[in-house]
């Protein structure tokens, strides 16, 4: 079916543009005039279209109006011309393929697939949720020898920090822990600890709240050592002959 005018489909039905409408009909009354006149025939807002400001071509933005096909048909049959007869004939055929089952069917599986996409995200960022406070509730299991209370009353560090004193970036620490099996990558972009390790007392995971651009607000966690763990890692690089740079010979 040949394009006669251009039909709006971003709603939850078909609609087109009064002004659009009423360029194709060819009606010499203005449009700011036209309009109003045809509401009189009991057309209501919100139920048989709806207003909008249409962009500015340098001027003050337009009122425009989206028109739902049915109401653009009976205006079609009010104008009592050919142009009317034949834009009538053409949103009949936009209706029918509308309504066809094979259309009907396509827009279902369309918001199915939509839900199951947003479902899917949702479930992500539970389980992220789900396996941060986990990791904090095994953090919070040890008891803390008199060694660990020192040692905790030291500032936590970022992984950033402990791969810098061995000349490495974060990321190819992290991937040295994971590769260890020390830690695993929850999503995309945090870190954290087999079980085995999360009960050492080795991390904390912490949860910032932040402000998006739109306003909304969102979480990230993020996993810092604590010097337990920063002598955990030196342990562990030690027995792979890997010292930090102050301990290496010039």
């Amino acid at each position: 079916m040949d394009e006669l005018i251009r039909i709006n489909f971003d709603s939850d039905r078909p609609t087109v543009s009064g002004r659009d409408l009423h360029a194709a009909l060819e009606v010499k009354t203005a449009y700011k005039d036209w309009f109003p006149r045809m509401c009189d025939y009991g057309f209501e807002e919100g139920t048989d279209f709806c207003s909008f400001l249409s962009e500015s071509t340098g001027g003050r933005p337009a009122t425009d109006h989206q028109l739902t096909i049915a109401m653009a048909k009976e205006l079609c049959m009010i104008q009592r011309s050919e142009a009317g007869r034949k834009f009538r004939q053409y949103f009949i055929k936009v209706e029918e393929a509308w309504n066809s089952p094979e259309a009907v069917m396509a827009r279902a599986l369309q918001f199915a697939n939509n839900q199951l996409s947003l479902v899917k995200k949702q479930n992500l960022e539970l389980l992220e949720t789900v396996a941060v406070q986990n990791q904090q509730i095994a953090e919070m299991k040890p008891k803390a020898s008199y060694y660990d209370v020192v040692l905790n009353c030291k500032d936590l560090v970022a992984i950033s920090v402990i791969a810098k004193d061995y000349g490495w970036t974060a990321n190819h620490m992290n991937q040295y822990l994971h590769e260890k099996g020390i830690q695993f990558k929850q999503g995309k972009k945090i870190w954290l600890l087999y079980k085995e390790y999360a009960e050492m007392g080795l991390t904390s995971t912490k949860t910032h709240i932040y402000s998006g651009s739109d306003g909304s607000t969102h979480s990230r966690s993020h996993t810092y050592w604590t010097q337990k763990g920063r002598l955990f890692i030196y342990d562990l690089l030690k027995k792979d002959g890997i010292l930090p740079i102050m301990e290496q010979e010039d």
